[in-house]
């Protein structure tokens, strides 16, 4: 697969996908409506950065493109793709346990801080699309 175009869309079945790992200079959106909530998008090649609602909710440092992402209470679940490793922080509840899973496996489990980020790693050298869930332990 490659980056969005677009830079932000909702798919089909009401999920996002965002960023675009491959370019290589900075594209915005700002300002994109989802049911009432306003998002924005910074990517490029080195960082992809979404907000909600002025919040930051996905950051990846390289940048990364981002396929079907979806948040609930208490599940997040997404397909991410790059070119080098990335540093993914996700901005979720403070002070509360979450399950990492990459590809149905389980990498860790960590508390998120007191303004609520969890950070992990996702390894490319397979060159492959990784799938990650996130639970609420």
């Amino acid at each position: 697969m490659a980056g969005i175009q677009e830079i932000i869309r909702v798919e089909d079945d009401n999920t996002l996908s965002f960023g675009n790992h491959l370019m290589d200079e900075k594209k915005k959106v700002i300002n994109f409506e989802v049911d009432g909530h306003i998002y924005k998008v910074k990517t490029y090649d080195e960082i992809t950065r979404l907000e909600k609602n002025g919040r930051l909710l996905f950051e990846s440092v390289p940048g990364t493109t981002v396929h079907n992402f979806s948040v609930s209470d208490k599940i997040i679940d997404f397909k991410v793709e790059g070119t080098e490793d990335a540093q993914i922080t996700l901005e979720l509840e403070a002070d509360q346990e979450y399950r990492i899973y990459i590809n149905q496996v389980q990498v860790g489990k960590m508390k998120s801080n007191l303004a609520g980020k969890v950070s992990f790693s996702v390894d490319f050298s397979s060159c492959e699309m990784q799938s990650v869930t996130i639970k609420k332990a």
